[in-house]
């Protein structure tokens, strides 16, 4: 039997960590089996849902580069189909009309606490006995009140449910729109979706839904049921742990494959191994061997992976990436060095591309002013000295090539008789603004001849001023 797993975010909001996890996983185990991976939204919250969050949804998946084979479904396009089910339950005694009023609904509610009960429907329009001719009622599924629904979960094991803990949930609201667990179950059914792989916030729903289907004699699907991520603290995820737009990683500088890595290692491990490419997640990933306990997000160790990604991935792999945030700052790169090159000379120093683009604006750019510590540590005693030699030793090379650039900078400190460092500082500052940048001849390379002498130049007015 093909696999066919689904991701079916609401879009009552951005595409977080938690929602990206669960679709990395469904696409993972559906491309492990060379089976098929549907996107759905679940648009029927029509309140709640809107066009900015779906598109947030379809960006950062194709973002993240999880491609899907089917879809994007909107449940929004298919409401006929829910409304025929239901008659359907309806036409065969497992759905009634209900006409308990919301007054009605909160005494209940209150009776039953008071008590000490568990808050539930008690079945009184069940029978057909509770007929209001001024209301408009709603649909509730007959569940059933005796046995059990067994789970069999591909990551907590088995777990039984009584149906006698369960209640008749609403399955179409008074106005004719359905609800989420019949929606999800028609669906789930109609698209041949055989895993349904989702957070274990879903666990109370699920044998509400396998009713559902065991009325409608449809075989359920296997469930797998995700446990939650939490911050690093141990508290529910949230924005200041890192639950913020899968796109706000983006923004901050992360690679998508290194984002990738770090959420399947947030419940799934494969030995001892910590860095994943794409092709081994699918080759290792098994649902069994998925954590039953929460996962601590640790945005440290994300921005470790994020490094190890910049360092270690083909050059080429990551200028698109930079380019956006070249582009994304304002940085023109048409006068300038090869971004690939660019890459090549910061990737050792950046943890993220954000950083990155910064560090490289004065490859492009001619910068406003010195760093205020490296100017006042660097242009003094010989430095106008030093920069005048560099600049008429650089001016008459025939060939502006690194090795000879670095040749000249060692020459000049040794006829100098002064320390490397004492040359090749204020040349740095000079000719980048600042302190920190790669090896100098790298520096001097990438920032071309023309760059160079006009920096230099400045410098040296700059200190005789």
């Amino acid at each position: 039997m093909a696999i066919k797993t689904r991701f079916a975010p609401s879009p009552t909001g951005y595409l977080h960590v938690g929602g990206a996890r669960t679709a990395l996983f469904s696409w993972l185990y559906a491309r492990q089996h060379q089976g098929q991976f549907v996107l759905r939204i679940e648009d029927t919250d029509r309140e709640r849902s809107t066009e900015a969050s779906v598109n947030a949804i379809l960006e950062g998946m194709e973002w993240l580069g999880l491609t899907y084979d089917e879809g994007p479904y909107y449940q929004t396009q298919r409401f006929e189909r829910y409304k025929e089910v239901i008659q359907q339950l309806l036409d065969q005694g497992d759905a009634y009309y209900c006409y308990c009023s919301k007054d009605e609904l909160e005494t209940l509610r209150a009776e039953q606490m008071s008590r000490k009960e568990k808050p539930r429907y008690d079945g009184r329009c069940r029978h057909g006995s509770n007929v209001k001719h001024d209301v408009r009622p709603v649909i509730r599924f007959k569940n059933p009140t005796e046995g059990a629904v067994v789970i069999t979960d591909c990551v907590k094991g088995d777990i039984t449910i009584n149906n006698s803990e369960l209640d008749d949930l609403i399955i179409a609201r008074g106005d004719g729109s359905p609800t989420y667990n019949l929606t999800v179950v028609i669906d789930d059914w109609d698209m041949g979706i055989n895993y349904v792989i989702r957070g274990d916030d879903h666990i109370n729903n699920t044998p509400r839904q396998i009713n559902i289907l065991k009325a409608l004699n449809v075989e359920p699907p296997r469930y797998a049921h995700l446990p939650m991520i939490l911050g690093d603290d141990g508290s529910r995820l949230s924005k200041r742990h890192g639950a913020v737009s899968v796109m706000q990683y983006r923004e901050d500088g992360f690679l998508p494959q290194a984002l990738l890595n770090y959420l399947v290692r947030l419940g799934w491990s494969h030995g001892d191994q910590e860095i994943f490419s794409i092709a081994e997640m699918i080759e290792h990933f098994d649902l069994a061997s998925v954590n039953v306990s929460a996962s601590a997000f640790n945005t440290e160790k994300l921005l470790w992976l994020n490094h190890q990604y910049i360092m270690t991935a083909e050059p080429a792999a990551v200028t698109p990436h930079l380019q956006w945030h070249l582009d994304n700052q304002g940085i023109n790169t048409e006068a300038g060095p090869a971004v690939e090159a660019v890459v090549v000379a910061l990737r050792e120093r950046s943890k993220t591309l954000k950083e990155m683009a910064a560090a490289s604006r004065y490859f492009y750019q001619d910068f406003e002013s010195y760093d205020e510590k490296a100017a006042k540590k660097n242009f003094k005693g010989e430095a106008a000295l030093v920069l005048q030699k560099l600049l008429v030793q650089f001016t008459a090379l025939v060939k502006w090539d690194g090795e000879a650039l670095h040749q000249i900078v060692l020459e000049t400190a040794q006829a100098m008789d002064l320390k490397l460092g004492k040359v090749a500082q204020p040349l740095r500052v000079a000719i980048s603004g600042q302190a920190a940048t790669p090896a100098i001849d790298v520096t001097l390379t990438l920032l071309g001849r023309s760059k160079t002498l006009a920096r230099i130049q400045r410098a040296i007015d700059y200190i005789s001023r």
